[in-house]
């Protein structure tokens, strides 16, 4: 952790005093209403797509989870290329059913953020398709 070597101000204003610790929250400001609406304790993924269904990414300014500017995580366009290949495979060989019941899964809150006990599914493996069959 560093300390503001020097007083400075924030892009909104904010003074900054030589000596400060500055840290943000990304779990908080992802939920912030003054950033997100009246529904930002909702989970919605159709926020990050256009009309036409394809994603829209906002700006890391905005949703740091990255971070944003020249501190922007180098592993980000990989840790994208991952996600797709890992759920393009599951969904193709798997279907997933919820089984957490009507409530959201609660959250463990440590650096990484994860569902306290999981995220309970049943999985079932798919048939081949005509064309799985044919090859």
């Amino acid at each position: 952790m560093h300390c503001c070597k020097q007083d400075d101000v924030l892009p909104d204003g904010t003074f900054v005093g030589k000596g400060w610790t500055v840290n943000h929250s990304v779990y908080a400001m992802s939920r912030l209403e003054e950033l997100w609406g009246k529904d930002c304790e909702e989970f919605r993924p159709e926020r990050w797509l256009r009309e036409d269904g394809t994603f829209q990414p906002e700006s890391p300014f905005r949703f740091p989870v990255f971070h944003a500017g020249p501190r922007m995580c180098l592993g980000k366009e990989l840790a994208y290329i991952q996600m797709k290949s890992i759920v393009s495979c599951a969904f193709e060989r798997f279907s997933f059913q919820y089984h957490g019941g009507e409530e959201h899964p609660g959250l463990d809150y440590t650096i990484t953020l994860r569902m306290k006990g999981g995220l309970p599914m049943q999985v079932t493996k798919q048939r081949p398709g005509p064309e799985a069959e044919a090859g």
